[in-house]
């Protein structure tokens, strides 16, 4: 249970982790529009194995900001570099395309932009909220945001803006934090995420496993969340887009996977969402809904 893959060898991806593809009408639908109003999504950046999955839900992550990002971390297929100017524009082009693919809920991402030193591109995020809300009154909004560097008037700017999930990822254990995102910083991770709670929000985060942890470190990351108010947690298997990226450590059996739930549940997050599969917009609006009454 514990581990299928040696470090120094590698197996194929064991049965729970094999994606049926289904090429329906919503996801053609939004594919279409995602393409026709050059929008960058991190379903499809990410290689995200839940695309079909979420696209016939209407459910989508845009990814704002460009889809360079100014961080290298050793675990993410988004593109490394020197990003685009800001477009002013964007915040209105993505609620309006929002509007286009009749999205029941948006999850909004970003790359890294260290580049932009007055507030790491919170403006663009902000006016970005407040557009969708304008366009798209009904449409949930979750926001999977950056670090800002723990910024704290870069954060307040999104936090202020009201979305109805606030959502930014430890990724991984305190120990190998370092290895798996070397220009971030696990404490600072923390700090956003308490600022989330403190302002009143929803908030959530998520890591991966199969990056070397141990189930132990897995439980005591939840825990340490748990008790400073997160209210959702994701956990899902890292697995290693490309040969450059970190290799897998393990395949966690989904048994497992159903251990971690049930333990963060007796820890106080209201949702765990623990599976081979997860990402950090899975189920999104249906987190989105238990929250706002509607589920």
């Amino acid at each position: 249970m514990i581990s299928d893959l040696k470090k120094n060898g590698k197996r194929s991806k064991p049965d729970w982790l094999k994606v049926k593809i289904n090429l329906n009408d919503n996801y053609r639908k939004v594919s279409d529009l995602v393409a026709q109003n050059d929008l960058n999504t991190v379903c499809v950046e990410a290689r995200c194995p839940n695309i079909y999955e979420c696209w016939e839900a209407k459910t989508a992550t845009i990814m704002i900001l460009g889809d360079i990002c100014t961080r290298s971390c050793g675990f993410c297929s988004v593109k490394t570099g020197r990003p685009p100017k800001i477009d002013n524009d964007e915040p209105l082009r993505v609620a309006r395309a929002v509007k286009k693919m009749d999205l029941d809920h948006i999850v909004i991402t970003s790359v890294d932009r260290d580049d932009i030193r007055n507030d790491y591109g919170a403006e663009i995020w902000a006016q970005t909220i407040e557009e969708i809300r304008k366009n798209v009154p009904k449409c949930g909004i979750e926001v999977l945001t950056p670090d800002f560097k723990a910024h704290e008037p870069s954060v307040l700017k999104v936090l202020n803006a009201k979305p109805n999930i606030f959502s930014h990822n430890v990724e991984t254990v305190k120990r190998i934090s370092r290895m798996v995102r070397p220009n971030s910083d696990w404490d600072r991770t923390k700090k956003v995420l308490k600022l989330s709670v403190e302002n009143g929000l929803v908030t959530k985060t998520g890591l991966m496993v199969g990056l070397g942890e141990t189930d132990k470190e897995v439980l005591d990351t939840m825990k340490i969340f748990a008790d400073i108010g997160v209210s959702i947690f994701n956990i899902g298997q890292y697995l290693q887009p490309t040969k450059k990226h970190l290799i897998v450590d393990r395949y966690v059996h989904p048994d497992l996977f159903a251990f971690y739930k049930e333990e963060g549940l007796k820890y106080g997050f209201k949702v765990v969402e623990s599976g081979p599969l997860v990402r950090s917009s899975y189920h999104a609006a249906s987190q989105s809904n238990k929250f706002n009454g509607l589920a």
